[in-house]
C-alpha cells in the first residue's frame, strides 16, 4: 500500500473523535476509503481486531457526513449503506458498534438491522422509510429485490459491504449472494462493494466475487501477531475414540476458571448441550456459564450476546453461531473442543480471543481422540506458520438460479437476454451456458415438461412484450415465505408448560419420544410432557440422566489441506516428540507391529478378528469421502467373492469386515470405481432422493411454508420422492435431476477429494498382512464396537489390548 497517502482528508468531526481516542486511521482503512472514493470496489483481508469493520464502513460514513444528514442532500427515506453478513447476530452486534461512534459524533445518521427475526412492522416500515445503513442478510436482500419497487429503493445506494466474505462464498448462500450483488450492479451502478474477511487463502479469486459492479482492488492489511496455542494433554488418559471429549472437562473447567472471559468453541449443536451440562455439573464456584446455538430461541441467543458485551459471563459454550466478527474485546482465551478440521475456521474462531489490534489471540485446543491429537497438532502447527485453506471457485447451483429467476419476475417481468447478461455478471455464473440457463427459466415457467400440465407449477407467463412475469399474486406470496437456500429439517418448537419457548429441535428426534422421555436440550434436563399442536411441551427434570437430541448436518468436514498436514506429521517421526506421551508410545507401538502411513501413499492393514476378516486403510480424507469410498469398496469386495459384512467410516480411516481374506488389494482401489460402480451404487441407494428433496426445496418444487401452516417432513418428503419418481421416469434430464447429481457429487459424496486420492495413491498401496489388530485401527475398531455390541466389552477388551501394547512399546524405547 505504498501508493497510499498516510493522510487522507477526513470530516474534522471524524478526525476530533479518532483523536480523542488515541487512534489514528490504519493505512488499510484509509486505502479503502482512497480506492472507493477513485470509484474502485475494494476487497479488504485485515486480521481479526484489525478495524475492518470499521475500514468497510469509513467510506459511508464520510460520504453521509460530507453530504450533510438532515440538511436534505443525504436525504431521510433513502437507503445509502447496505451491509451484509452470514450471521444474524454478527449484524445486531454491528448495528450497536457503530451506533455508539455516531452517537458520540452526534450524527443524525440512522443505522438499523434486518433479519428474520426482526418484527414485521419494523421490516414494513423499513421499505416504506429505510434508513441511511441497512445492516442484513443474503436472504432479507433477495426478499428487498422481489418487491416492485427495489430499484426505487436502492435507486441511492452508494456502498455495500460484505462482511466476512469467505463464510458466504463456497457455499450456496454464496450463489444466492452473488446474484443478488449482481442485480444490485444494475440498480445501483454507482455503488461500491467492499469485501471484508480476515481468513482469505485466495484474495485474487475471492475478488472476482464482487466484480459484478466494476474493477475490484484488493488490499492486504497485514498478517497481524501470531496467535498463542497450546494442545491441552489431558490429565485423564487420552481416549482411543470417541467424539464428546468427556475425559478434559475438569481440565476444561480448570482453564476457564483461571480467565476472566473464554468462548468455548465445539462443531456441533448436540455436543454444545453435552458439554454445557458436564460444565455444570462441575461448577461448584458457581461460575457464570452460559449456552449459545442456532435452535435455541432468539430472545435467549440475545440475552447471552447482552450478558457478554456487559462482561457478565465467565464463559460461553457456542458453535459456529458466534465464529464470526462479534467484537468482544475482553474475551481472553478461545477453547476449541474437538479437531477443528479446518485452519481457516481455527483461525477465526481464536479471533474471537483478544480481539484488539497487534495483541496475539490466545486458543487452546482440547482434542477428544488420539487421532484427533494429531489433526490439532498439526492445525496449531500450521495456523503458527501462517497458512490458511480455503475452497476452490465452485459452480453456482441451478436451483439457486431458479429461485433468483423467480424472485426477479416478483419484482416486473424480465426479458431473457436482458437476465442472462446480468446472471452471467455473478462470480459462480460465469460460465453459465444460454442453454442451461433456458433450461432453468422453463423450469420456473413450467415445472418442465413431465410437471407442465399441473397448474401449480406454472409460475410464469408471457406478457405483450415478450417478457416473463409471474403468474399471479400468490406466486409472489409463496416466494417470499420460502426465499433462502438453508435446508434444515423440520423443527418442532420446544416450550415450558406454562412457560416460555425455549427454542426448536429437529422434528425426527421429538417423534422417537414418548411421555416421560427425559432429554438435554437448551442447557436444562427436560422431560417430554406431549405434543400440543405443532409444539412440544416439557417440564423441568433436573438430576436424572437424559438422551441427547441429534441434529442433521453441522459437521465439518476435514479439509483437503489440514488432511494433508496430518499426513505429514503422522509421516514425520521426529514431529513425534512434540505429541502428548500416550500418542508418542501410540504411534512408536505402530511402527513396531506394522508401519506409518506415508504423506502420499496409502496404508491398507489386514488382520482376523472374531471369525471375520478386517480391512483397514488410512487415508485421511474426511468422513464424507471414506462412506463413499466403504461403499464403492464393499461392491467390489461382493464381486470378487470376499463376502463383505460392512463398514466403518471415521474422517481419518476406513474399515471393512468381511468373511474372506482379502488377497491382493490394488484392484480394489483402482480410479475406474467411479464409473459404473458410483453409477450402479446411485441407482441403488437413497441418498440422491434425500438429495432432490433438498434441490426441490431451493427451486421452489415444493413449497414447505404456506400462509399460517408449515408442511412436517413426511409430507416434504412424501411429495419429494413422487416427483423424484416421476421425473426420473419421464425426464430423466430434468433440470434439477441434474442439479441433484451435481450436488451429490461435491456435498454427501464427496467424489472430486475421493477421485484425488485414487490418483494420489496409485502405485503407492502398502498392503500390510497382520496376525492381529493393529494400534493404529484400535480407534476405528472401538467404533465398530460402539455399533454392533451392546455394552463395553468390546472397548474394554481392545483398551487393554491397546494398554498392554503401549507398556510394550515403551519398554522397546
Amino acid at each position: 500500500m505504498d501508493d497510499i497517502p498516510l493522510e487522507i482528508d477526513l470530516p474534522p468531526v471524524l478526525t476530533a473523535w479518532f483523536a480523542a481516542r488515541g487512534w489514528r486511521p490504519r493505512p488499510h482503512q484509509l486505502a479503502v476509503l482512497q480506492r472507493t472514493r477513485s470509484g474502485q470496489s475494494v476487497l479488504l483481508t485485515a486480521p481479526t481486531g484489525g478495524g475492518k469493520t470499521l475500514a468497510g464502513f469509513l467510506p459511508s460514513l464520510c460520504d453521509l457526513i460530507h453530504l450533510g444528514t438532515g440538511s436534505g442532500a443525504a436525504k431521510a427515506g433513502r437507503l445509502h449503506t447496505l451491509y451484509l453478513s452470514p450471521l444474524k447476530a454478527l449484524a445486531v452486534d454491528v448495528r450497536r458498534n457503530l451506533q455508539q461512534p455516531i452517537a458520540d459524533m452526534e450524527l443524525p445518521i440512522q443505522v438499523e438491522s434486518r433479519t428474520g427475526d426482526t418484527p414485521q412492522s419494523r421490516r414494513q416500515r423499513q421499505r416504506r422509510n429505510p434508513p441511511h445503513m441497512l445492516l442484513t442478510t443474503p436472504e432479507q436482500l433477495a426478499l428487498l429485490l422481489s418487491y416492485r419497487d427495489a430499484a426505487r429503493y436502492f435507486a441511492g445506494l452508494r456502498y455495500v459491504v460484505i462482511d466476512e466474505l469467505h463464510a458466504l462464498a463456497a457455499n450456496k448462500r454464496g450463489d444466492l449472494l452473488a446474484l443478488g450483488l449482481a442485480r444490485l450492479a444494475g440498480l445501483a451502478p454507482g455503488a461500491r462493494q467492499i469485501g471484508l474477511s480476515a481468513t482469505v487463502a485466495a484474495p485474487v479469486q475471492m475478488a472476482r466475487f464482487l466484480d459484478c459492479a466494476g474493477p475490484v482492488s484488493v488490499i492486504d492489511g497485514g498478517p497481524g501477531p501470531r496467535p498463542d496455542i497450546a494442545v491441552m494433554a489431558a490429565a485423564a488418559r487420552v481416549p482411543w475414540a470417541g467424539h464428546m471429549t468427556l475425559h478434559a472437562m475438569a481440565d476444561l473447567y480448570a482453564a476457564i476458571g483461571r480467565q476472566r472471559t473464554t468462548l468455548v468453541f465445539v462443531n456441533t449443536r448436540a455436543q454444545a448441550e453435552v458439554v454445557f451440562n458436564h460444565l455444570w455439573r462441575l461448577n461448584e464456584d458457581s461460575l457464570a456459564i452460559a449456552l449459545h446455538h442456532g435452535s435455541l430461541a432468539v430472545e435467549q441467543r440475545r440475552k447471552v450476546e447482552a450478558a457478554m458485551v456487559r462482561g457478565d459471563l465467565r464463559a460461553v459454550v457456542c458453535t459456529s453461531t458466534l465464529d464470526l466478527g462479534i467484537d468482544w474485546g475482553a474475551v481472553d482465551l478461545v477453547i476449541q473442543v474437538g479437531a477443528p478440521k479446518g485452519l481457516s475456521r481455527l483461525v477465526q474462531r481464536i479471533g474471537r480471543a483478544n480481539h484488539r489490534l497487534d495483541e496475539p489471540s490466545r486458543a487452546l485446543l482440547v482434542p477428544s481422540n488420539r487421532f484427533e491429537v494429531l489433526e490439532c497438532q498439526a492445525a496449531a502447527e500450521a495456523v503458527m506458520e501462517g497458512e490458511l485453506d480455503g475452497e476452490p471457485q465452485r459452480r453456482g447451483g441451478l436451483d439457486v438460479l431458479a429461485q433468483h429467476i423467480l424472485g426477479t419476475a416478483c419484482g416486473g417481468p424480465f426479458h431473457s437476454d436482458t437476465l442472462y447478461a446480468e446472471v452471467c455478471r455473478a462470480a459462480p455464473y460465469v460460465g453459465l451456458s444460454r442453454d442451461s440457463f433456458d433450461r432453468v427459466v422453463d423450469y420456473v415457467a413450467t415445472g418442465g415438461y413431465s410437471l407442465r400440465q399441473y397448474e401449480r407449477y406454472a409460475r410464469l407467463r408471457l406478457d405483450a412484450q415478450g417478457r416473463h412475469e409471474i403468474a399471479g399474486p400468490r406466486v409472489a406470496r409463496q416466494y417470499r415465505l420460502n426465499v433462502g437456500t438453508i435446508v434444515q429439517e423440520p423443527m418442532i418448537r420446544v416450550r415450558l408448560l406454562r412457560g416460555r419457548n425455549l427454542g426448536q429441535i429437529e422434528e425426527w428426534f421429538i417423534d422417537q419420544l414418548v411421555i416421560g422421555d427425559t432429554f438435554a436440550f437448551a442447557g436444562e434436563i427436560l422431560r417430554f410432557e406431549g405434543m400440543r399442536e405443532t409444539v412440544a411441551t416439557v417440564s423441568r427434570a433436573a438430576g436424572v440422566e437424559a438422551k441427547v437430541p441429534s441434529y442433521y448436518g453441522g459437521k465439518f468436514p476435514l479439509s483437503t489441506y489440514l488432511a494433508a498436514r496430518v499426513r505429514v506429521l503422522l509421516a514425520d517421526t521426529k514431529s513425534h516428540g512434540r505429541l502428548p506421551a500416550p500418542v508418542r508410545n501410540w504411534l512408536a507401538l505402530q511402527r513396531c507391529h506394522s508401519v506409518l502411513p506415508g504423506p502420499d501413499g496409502l496404508l491398507v492393514e489386514g488382520f482376523p478378528r472374531g471369525g471375520k476378516h478386517y480391512l483397514v486403510c488410512y487415508p485421511f480424507e474426511g468422513r464424507l469421502a471414506h462412506q463413499t469410498l466403504g461403499m464403492l469398496l464393499t461392491r467390489r469386495m461382493e464381486r470378487a467373492g470376499y463376502r463383505p459384512f460392512g463398514f466403518v467410516a471415521s474422517e481419518y480411516a476406513l474399515a471393512v469386515w468381511s468373511l474372506n481374506e482379502v488377497g491382493e488389494v490394488e484392484p480394489l482401489f483402482g480410479e475406474d470405481m467411479l464409473g459404473d460402480d458410483l453409477e450402479e451404487w446411485l441407482a441403488e441407494s437413497n441418498l440422491l432422493r434425500r438429495t432432490f428433496r433438498n434441490v426441490a426445496l431451493i427451486a421452489g418444487l415444493i413449497e414447505r411454508r404456506h400462509p399460517g401452516q408449515e408442511k412436517t417432513g413426511r409430507q416434504m418428503t412424501f411429495s419429494s420422492d413422487l416427483i423424484y419418481d416421476v421425473l426420473r421416469k419421464y425426464e430423466p434430464d430434468h433440470i434439477l435431476l441434474r442439479a441433484t447429481q451435481t450436488d451429490a457429487a461435491t456435498g454427501l459424496l464427496d467424489i472430486k477429494r475421493l477421485g484425488q486420492m485414487l490418483t494420489r495413491v496409485r502405485d503407492r498401496i502398502e498392503h500390510r498382512r497382520l496376525d492381529r489388530v493393529s494400534p493404529l485401527a484400535v480407534p476405528l475398531m472401538l467404533e465398530i464396537g460402539r455399533e454392533a455390541v451392546h455394552g463395553d466389552s468390546m472397548e474394554e477388551l481392545l483398551s487393554e489390548a491397546g494398554e498392554e501394547l503401549i507398556e510394550e512399546a515403551t519398554r522397546l524405547l
